[in-house]
């Protein structure tokens, strides 16, 4: 297949995924699309990890290191409001993160490297389920994923919205934050609203313990240390002259550092217990929904910036920027990256609507980049690797 016709396909491929989106660990019709396509390339893609994850592996010419090569498949339940033809055909859910963009590259990666494969190494396709908020990473680790597919190294690549089209961007150290979730249930005592005196205003509590929050960061963190914490929904009552027993709060607490994550976690709590006693209410808080920093090592890092580097030489397309700033977003490949090193990269996805919004979509046109990207990046990798472990 001739590189043309490959994104040719590779955009109607998108497109379809696009069109059929599937939320977490429900991708059943997108991994049969993915097994098809690297079945007729000659893989004998594994499925089954995480319930509906796919790895498939490509042997080089001789042994050598063996890579991850890692795209995420699942879309979010948000319902789409787009124009485009290829807008989704189900209510409620829809492919607002680009993840059918990242499943097409690596699958045109895959392609590429199989008419051509590496001299030497072993390089794994990883399509990996639940990323949105289901740590699919993780289920895949701990169902076997390295035991099965063992691999020195991890790579992950990401479309950004507001980088320009087609750059590619990467940084050393903490590159995506860490975060938890988090649900606070209040329970107070109801009243008539003509009788406050007679409640334990679950509300006004509420209300008192979000504004308290937004000190956990402006005064109790590191400035130096990028963090935030959001509330983002709060539930309370169901008429307007019934003071309510009980109220919930929900959101996320985010950091670029471990450390300044967990106090966080803990201060919220202690926050939490003081207010109850200042409101005469009692407050719970859980956490769920766990996600690790994501820090690139530095070793793949060095190697991930060359390539980049590498491949502006000869294009029109955006310089690489090897300093990106981070991002206070969470990410599941970071549960990867605490088993092996590796590297999380960006490219960009243009002027586009942000993630997650409803109007948002993948730029077709980085998809060609992206391949190159992840071809280049596997090739010339396991060529370094080999050199360094042959003259070791």
């Amino acid at each position: 297949m001739n590189r043309a016709a490959c994104l040719t396909e590779l955009t109607a491929l998108r497109h379809d995924l696009h069109a059929h989106p599937e939320l977490r660990f429900e991708e059943v019709r997108t991994a049969d699309l993915v097994c098809e396509y690297l079945t007729e390339l000659g893989y004998a893609p594994v499925r089954g990890l995480a319930t509906t994850g796919v790895v498939a592996t490509l042997h080089g010419n001789r042994p050598g290191p063996s890579i991850i090569l890692r795209a995420d498949m699942d879309a979010l339940p948000v319902h789409e409001r787009s124009a485009h033809g290829h807008v989704s055909r189900h209510a409620g859910r829809m492919h607002a993160c680009g993840h059918d963009g990242h499943t097409v590259m690596l699958l045109g990666a895959a392609a590429r490297l199989a008419e051509r494969p590496p001299e030497h190494g072993v390089i794994h396709f990883v399509f990996q389920p639940g990323e949105e908020g289901g740590a699919g990473a993780r289920v895949m680790i701990e169902e076997g994923l390295f035991t099965r597919f063992p691999a020195e190294a991890c790579f992950g690549l990401h479309n950004w919205p507001g980088l320009p089209a087609g750059q590619l961007a990467v940084r050393n150290g903490p590159i995506m934050a860490g975060g938890w979730r988090f649900r606070i249930c209040i329970r107070g005592r109801g009243a008539h609203a003509a009788q406050p005196h007679l409640s334990a205003d679950p509300v006004l509590a509420g209300a008192a313990l979000v504004q308290a929050m937004q000190q956990l960061v402006a005064r109790r963190t590191n400035p130096l240390v990028p963090a935030v914490v959001s509330v983002c929904t709060f539930h309370a009552g169901s008429t307007d002259n019934i003071i309510p027993e009980q109220a919930e709060l929900a959101g996320t607490i985010r950091a670029l550092d471990r450390d300044t994550l967990e106090r966080l976690r803990e201060e919220l709590v202690d926050l939490a217990a003081g207010m109850a006693q200042a409101g005469g209410v009692e407050m719970t808080v859980d956490y769920h929904s766990p996600y690790p920093v994501t820090v690139n090592a530095a070793a793949p890092t060095r190697i991930v910036g060359e390539v980049m580097r590498e491949m502006n030489a000869d294009t029109a397309w955006p310089p690489a920027d090897t300093d990106v700033p981070p991002s206070l977003a969470s990410e599941d490949f970071g549960f990867m990256l605490e088993q092996r090193p590796g590297t999380y990269a960006m490219i960009g996805n243009g002027p586009s609507a942000a993630l997650h919004a409803p109007d948002y979509d993948f730029n077709d046109s980085v998809i060609g980049r992206g391949v190159t990207y992840w071809e280049r990046l596997a090739r010339y990798y396991l060529a370094q690797q080999t050199r360094r472990d042959e003259v070791s």
